[in-house]
């Protein structure tokens, strides 16, 4: 066997991610919830045929079935079986039951006929709506914060990303505990009729402010963990920017295609997976530019439209890779219906998370994938949309030379051009100029190499020792 066939037949990190995930699928039929919904507090998602529900307030009726679909696609990562639809034109959802008692009848209708075991809505539910539609509909009710937070737990695979959507979960879960008849009323402490002694009296808690109390316990164990892991991952940046490598962080609608690109532009073997949010875990890739420049890649987790409140705070640490970016690759899908409405999502996502974090926002380049899946027309008035923007197919290859072209033109707009006399004994500065930054000419003399070089602020600092700054 070749070289080049042992390299294709090895499988990358990726492929071993993605015949674990598809090692266990979720079978039909076979749920361990209990028949009676209402003695339970908080269940975990167990999705296997709903019916999804959403309440359409505004934009056109294409845009609120492309909400519908997204929603089933959702649900579909989830694992669950779209059964069928339905949508209601209201100003605002209902404050009593989302969709209004009316619709609701005709909801659990739907239900009955369908055979469904999960109701799905297209929106965040208080505590209050979630219970009263489940008495209505009488099968188990699932709101979209819920189902988002359902399909990161189940992709989360670094010890970071599952504590932190441990944590979101428990703070979606807190304000919806709750029970009803004795098994979530009755007291503990103490014993009924008696005076249990020092410590013991009285009625004691609840099971529900017992639930509460303990979530809230694990909840500020996770937040140090969280913490205490967010110090490594800074100390990590911290180096590389005092390595001076150019850091490009690619952030993107989910399912938009950019582990794909950063796999075509790194050669490397992440997991690329045709799902929603198949990259929960910052990854890092380290590229070499064409002009020698090496550069940082790292591919981040993908916006949603309404993406939970809570998911934005517990991946806030997560998401400062953006914050301290030199540029922000922003990709978009160019087969979608409505790709500048996933633009404007991406980009409310990105300004929550700047400014939590105070910063600056970095450079952005927008860049359109898979054009390979565009009609002519539709690249067409992409393109007039999003002036600037770079075209490419990260499945074709198409438009990633330009791309490149646009990479080193960004990261190079700070660079300071310099010429230098390093001797002929200082090899391990040549080798770092030649990885950090760009020789434009070089002539050998006695006292050493002068060289005209452009490089990054970082590297001309150390380089002054050798040299001058070019008039």
């Amino acid at each position: 066997m070749t070289e080049h066939e042992a390299s294709i037949a090895a499988p990358t990190t990726g492929d071993l991610q993605l015949d674990e995930r598809a090692s266990l699928q979720r079978i039909a039929g076979l749920s361990t919830e209990l028949t009676d919904i209402t003695e339970v507090e908080y269940r975990q998602l167990r999705l296997e045929r709903v019916v999804l529900v959403g309440v359409w307030t505004s934009g056109t009726a294409a845009q609120a079935h492309a909400n519908m679909a997204e929603l089933a696609a959702l649900a579909e990562t989830a694992g669950s079986e779209v059964l069928d639809a339905i949508i209601q034109r209201r100003s605002s959802p209902d404050a009593a039951t989302y969709i209004g008692s009316g619709k609701a009848g005709e909801l659990r209708e739907v239900v009955v006929a369908s055979g469904a075991d999960t109701v799905i809505a297209d929106g965040e539910l208080t505590p209050a709506q979630l219970n009263a539609l489940e008495k209505i509909v009488k099968v188990k009710v699932v709101d979209r914060t819920a189902l988002i937070l359902d399909i990161f737990a189940q992709h989360a695979t670094s010890r970071e990303g599952k504590a932190q959507v441990s944590l979101a979960q428990m703070e979606y879960m807190l304000p919806r505990l709750r029970g009803w008849g004795e098994s979530m009323s009755r007291q503990a402490g103490g014993r009924a009729g008696s005076n249990g002694g020092v410590g013991l009296r009285g009625p004691g808690e609840t099971k529900i402010e017992t639930d509460r109390r303990r979530i809230r316990e694990r909840m500020a164990k996770l937040r140090r963990e969280i913490r205490s892991m967010k110090t490594a991952r800074t100390v990590k940046r911290l180096e590389r920017h005092r390595s001076g490598v150019p850091a490009i962080t690619v952030v993107g609608y989910t399912n938009a295609g950019k582990s794909s690109l950063v796999n075509a532009m790194t050669g490397s073997g992440m997991l690329v997976q045709d799902a929603l949010f198949a990259t929960l875990d910052p990854t890092t890739r380290r590229a070499r530019l064409d002009d020698g420049r090496e550069v940082v890649f790292t591919d981040t987790v993908g916006f949603v439209r309404h993406l939970p409140t809570q998911l934005i705070e517990a991946f806030r640490s997560t998401l400062e890779e953006v914050a301290d970016a030199d540029l922000l690759i922003h990709v978009v899908d160019g087969s979608e219906a409505f790709p500048l409405d996933q633009v404007a999502a991406v980009r409310t996502v990105l300004g929550e998370v700047l400014e939590a974090n105070g910063s600056v926002p970095p450079p952005e380049l927008l860049v359109v994938n898979k054009v390979d899946a565009m009609t002519p027309l539709a690249r067409t008035e992409l393109a007039a949309a999003l002036p600037g923007a770079v075209f490419v197919s990260a499945r074709t290859g198409a438009g990633l030379a330009e791309l490149f072209e646009r990479i080193r033109a960004e990261v190079g707009r700070h660079d300071v051009e310099m010429l230098v006399n390093v001797p002929f004994d200082r090899g391990d500065v040549v080798s770092r100029i030649h990885a950090d930054g760009e020789v434009c000419s070089a002539e050998h003399h006695e006292t050493g190499t002068m060289m005209r070089v452009r490089v990054p602020a970082a590297l001309a600092g150390e380089l002054e020792e050798f040299g001058r700054h070019s008039g």
